[in-house]
């Protein structure tokens, strides 16, 4: 039997910038029937270099790894450092508001998961190029669901929070979704995993269900969920919401003259500020041709205030009411319009790639009402005051979310599963109001294939990210009471 000879194997190089290893391809000649192998020559200087380039990199703030593959320290730091980031200015102007946020997101898991978009979102950085994109709500969790105001002033329910909208994968919404309604489920209800499991899956096929209806029939522009035709958890929820605009307007924000807004703990007049806000009811009026002769005919700014200790990731941000004068000038059918400080999108710069723009702030959270809530509030739109940019919308009498705590273990179900049907309805307007260029519906049915499978990987990113979000919290109750958070990310030399 002839002799046999192994190859030897060239030792792999590992990269320290990228971590990825090679192995040098061997160019040796034969010679007497022996294989000269040409061994790689090992340079210190290059791995010198490599790791020169590593130190400047993690010095200048790249992320080098993904964060949600940060453990220990390392992800304690993580999370601190994003929360003084996202709430610089808060913290820098020393507001009262930025302190109350932060006090209540140590006091609740599930409002911790509302208040910090960003960290959320950029443990899913990049993730999921290859999925359908949509006009994404950004946001999407229990409480973000509600009743409001549709064009002609009628109650419709759906989803109610456009502030981070922006063109990304179908599935960070769901995401999103998923891990809110886990969280609040065990927080809000007190449920067990089992139980939770089941609230996501009604959810998820919600939004499947009622996507292969818009695929089949195409109504989405004219569906809506509204008093006569909703599920019973959301007809619980209309007549939960109803009131009589005198009697809101008088026993929650007016003085007794009826002249203004009163003083109080959330209610701040201004009303030296009547012309500033004037100026913008005049300039929506004209972006939004706004014309509602039955409602608000002259357009008239009655009064101002500064609106004190709203929302959860919003909490501290400037926030105005402006009341407008009704047609019976009486104060008995005043309309509200909310005006509130826009922010960059949580999710800006953290999806992946895509050519569709949403736009800047307020532009871009109007573009997103525009779409996603098709028919919706007349009043939802951008303006600048001041410089700045500022959303617009309604308030109403009959405004409202659902009180998550009074849900039974099957009206959970039922909610996710309805909540599954309004967020497909927002979805599938992407592609006949929003910039998608291509046929959504049977796009994000396709990738959901085979659906089992797609059900249970959102599961599996549920269970974990959630338990990643109950460390983080915990850590960050422990940094907020050593006053982590007093202060923000300084550079010393």
């Amino acid at each position: 039997m002839a002799d046999t000879k192994t190859k030897a194997k060239t030792p792999a190089k590992t990269s320290a910038k990228t971590g990825t290893t090679s192995r040098a391809s061997g160019s040796g000649s034969k010679s007497g029937g022996d294989e000269k192998i040409v061994q790689p020559v090992v340079k210190s200087d290059g791995r010198v270099e490599s790791f020169r380039d590593l130190a400047t990199r993690i010095a200048n703030g790249e992320q080098i790894v993904p964060p949600n593959l940060l453990t220990g320290i390392d992800r304690r730091h993580h999370v601190r450092s994003t929360l003084r980031e996202d709430h610089q200015n808060r913290i820098e102007a020393q507001s009262h508001g930025a302190r109350t946020k932060f006090e209540k997101l140590a006091k609740s898991r599930f409002s911790f998961f509302r208040g910090t978009q960003l960290l959320f979102y950029r443990d899913m950085v990049g993730a999921d190029a290859h999925m359908p994109t949509v006009l994404a709500l950004g946001d999407v969790h229990p409480e973000n669901f509600g009743v409001m105001p549709n064009r002609d002033g009628v109650p419709i329910f759906s989803v109610n929070d456009f502030d981070e909208a922006i063109y990304a994968p179908f599935t960070w919404d769901m995401k999103r979704a998923a891990v809110g309604f886990w969280v609040a489920a065990q927080e809000e209800g007190d449920l067990s995993r089992k139980q939770r499991r089941k609230i996501v899956r009604a959810f998820v096929h919600g939004y499947l269900e009622a996507m292969e209806q818009y695929a089949a029939k195409e109504t989405e522009k004219a569906d809506a969920f509204r008093m006569d035709n909703s599920p019973k958890v959301i007809q619980r929820l209309f007549k939960e919401a109803w009131e009589e605009r005198k009697d809101w307007l008088w026993d929650d924000y007016l003085k007794p003259s009826g002249k203004g807004f009163r003083a109080d703990d959330e209610l701040q007049p201004i009303s030296s500020e009547i012309d500033t806000f004037q100026k913008a009811v005049n300039d929506l009026a004209k972006a939004n041709k706004l014309d509602v002769p039955d409602r608000s005919p002259e357009l008239k700014v009655k009064d101002v205030c500064v609106r004190h200790g709203q929302g959860t990731s919003s909490l501290g941000l400037p926030r105005y009411y402006v009341l407008l004068e009704g047609p019976s000038k009486n104060a008995t059918d005043d309309i509200i319009v909310e005006f509130k400080k826009a922010r960059r999108s949580a999710l800006a710069g953290l999806t992946p790639p895509s050519d569709f723009d949403a736009g800047e702030k307020g532009e871009r959270i109007a573009h997103g009402q525009q779409v996603q809530l098709a028919h919706g509030d007349v009043f939802f739109g951008a303006v600048k005051i001041g410089g700045e940019s500022f959303m617009s919308r309604e308030r109403a009498p009959f405004r409202d979310d659902i009180d998550l705590d009074e849900l039974s273990k099957s009206t959970w179900r039922d909610y996710a599963h309805v909540c599954g049907q309004a967020l497909a309805q927002a979805h599938a307007l992407s592609d006949d109001l929003g910039q998608v260029d291509y046929d959504v519906e049977p796009s994000i049915l396709a990738a959901c294939k085979p659906r089992e499978l797609f059900v249970e990987d959102l599961l599996h990113f549920t269970v974990e990210t959630a338990d990643r979000l109950k460390a983080d919290h915990e850590a960050f109750i422990e940094d907020f009471e050593r006053g982590a958070f007093d202060s923000i990310d300084m550079v010393y030399r």
